[in-house]
């Protein structure tokens, strides 16, 4: 665990946990079912994790996409490795949609389709919403 995880909720915000990386769900949600994929070591550059992350990082996408596509269907996905203010590596992994999405009697927009995922917007949820779409993604990521 580092910082950064710790920062997207961890553990608590947990979805799915692999050996390097832990896959957690974003608590701004720019689009419904928004997560961070975070490398659980203290490296602060991409290059800097060890091979063993590498190879697993191909299970940690796998993971996400069946989860995400069990969880709703979505047109495309985008994967963002920012860490402009995070330090550790990690991907903001943000699932796209043409439409709004409902969930929990809320609706999700995605403002940036079919373009650059807007981040500075947020879909705003309660506790109560937040711990429904928790309980959910972790659902669909348990077939794994």
């Amino acid at each position: 665990m580092n910082a950064t995880m710790v920062k997207f909720g961890y553990p608590s915000s947990l979805v799915k946990e692999l050996e390097y990386w832990a896959i957690l769900l974003r608590p701004a949600q720019a689009t419904l079912g928004a997560l961070v994929l975070a490398a659980k070591s203290d490296a602060a550059q991409f290059s800097a994790l060890p091979a063993e992350a590498f190879a697993e990082l191909a299970d940690a996408a796998r993971a996400v996409e069946q989860g995400l596509s069990r969880f709703r269907p979505y047109a495309k996905i985008n994967y963002l490795m920012l860490m402009m203010v995070d330090p550790h590596v990690h991907f903001h992994v943000l699932p796209r949609y043409a439409e709004a999405q409902n969930f929990a009697g809320k609706s999700f927009a995605d403002p940036g389709w079919p373009g650059v995922p807007d981040l500075k917007h947020q879909n705003q949820i309660g506790d109560a919403e937040r711990g429904l779409l928790l309980d959910a993604m972790r659902q669909a990521f348990a077939a794994d």
